[in-house]
């Protein structure tokens, strides 16, 4: 949301805020959140450039609709599968820590 906008709400009486706030998240909550939607994002991406969400899945020893969780965020997705899941893609440990750092 522009700031021009924020502001109009604010001097309405809204209170502005973000998700994790609404949620009451703490300071980790917030943080797996992001680290999960980044690291599914990339796996998407890199995934799409190599092969099927059916080849994924053999390579990773799951199936296909787990994969589209996997990249969709899904919280029932733990993250060893979505780390085990970009190494399949050829990602290094150093890239995954590239992209979480980029949180």
């Amino acid at each position: 949301m522009n700031k021009t906008k924020c502001k109009r709400l604010a001097q309405k009486g809204w209170r502005i805020g973000d998700a994790s706030e609404f949620l009451q998240l703490t300071p980790e909550e917030a943080a797996i959140v992001e680290i999960r939607l980044a690291l599914s994002q990339r796996l998407k991406q890199r995934r799409e450039s190599q092969m099927t969400q059916s080849e994924l899945a053999a390579k990773i020893g799951s199936s296909q609709p787990r994969v589209a969780m996997a990249e969709n965020g899904s919280r029932s997705v733990s993250i060893d599968l979505l780390l085990r899941a970009l190494l399949a893609t050829g990602a290094t440990p150093k890239d995954i820590g590239t992209m979480i750092a980029k949180v």
